[in-house]
């Protein structure tokens, strides 16, 4: 039997705010074999895959006026060092000097991840392609380890900056 910690974000959802930081600090401070038990005002699709990549199952059932319950238990096999993962390589990789910048902090999705999409795709492998973002790209990180392509990112000290750092052909399990 998996034991939850219950996390409502439909205050958050109501008053227009982003709940997924929030998420993410509460699957990362779940002990081993916790799972999270999350109540929001629809079901939230994307963080299902976002969590499932990350070894969590979920169940998921409409709990009357629109809000929604999910489960998320951890699969035998998770790494308890997945959840809030930063890069898809070791820090101490030293990579080259980014050929291509970009700055897309004035797009609205789902266009900053569409030019970086297209922008890797002309690129060789090695390079590194350096992009600036309004927020944290996260429905980029899995269409980026589909290609092949290794990343790290974080933001500014100005704390309202995301810098994402792609390298060509890098990814888990790619030859750097």
């Amino acid at each position: 039997m998996t034991d939850f910690v219950d996390l409502d974000v439909r205050p958050i959802l109501r008053s227009g705010g982003e709940p997924f930081a929030k998420i993410m600090e509460a699957v990362q401070g779940l002990a081993p074999g916790q799972g999270l038990r999350l109540l929001a005002t629809f079901k939230p699709t994307p963080l299902l895959h976002v969590l499932g990549s990350q070894g969590f199952t979920h169940e998921a059932k409409e709990i009357g006026g629109g809000d929604w319950q999910v489960e998320f238990t951890p699969t035998a096999g998770a790494a308890s060092a997945a959840p809030g993962a930063r890069a898809t390589t070791p820090a101490s990789d030293t990579w080259p000097t980014p050929v291509r910048e970009m700055d897309n902090r004035d797009l609205d999705p789902p266009e900053p991840m569409v030019r970086i999409l297209a922008a890797t795709e002309s690129m060789a492998k090695g390079e590194v392609l350096a992009a600036l973002l309004c927020r944290e790209p996260i429905f980029l990180f899995p269409e980026l380890a589909k290609r092949g392509h290794g990343w790290r990112g974080g933001f500014e000290p100005d704390g309202k900056t995301y810098r994402v750092l792609v390298r060509i052909g890098a990814g888990a399990g790619a030859a750097a």
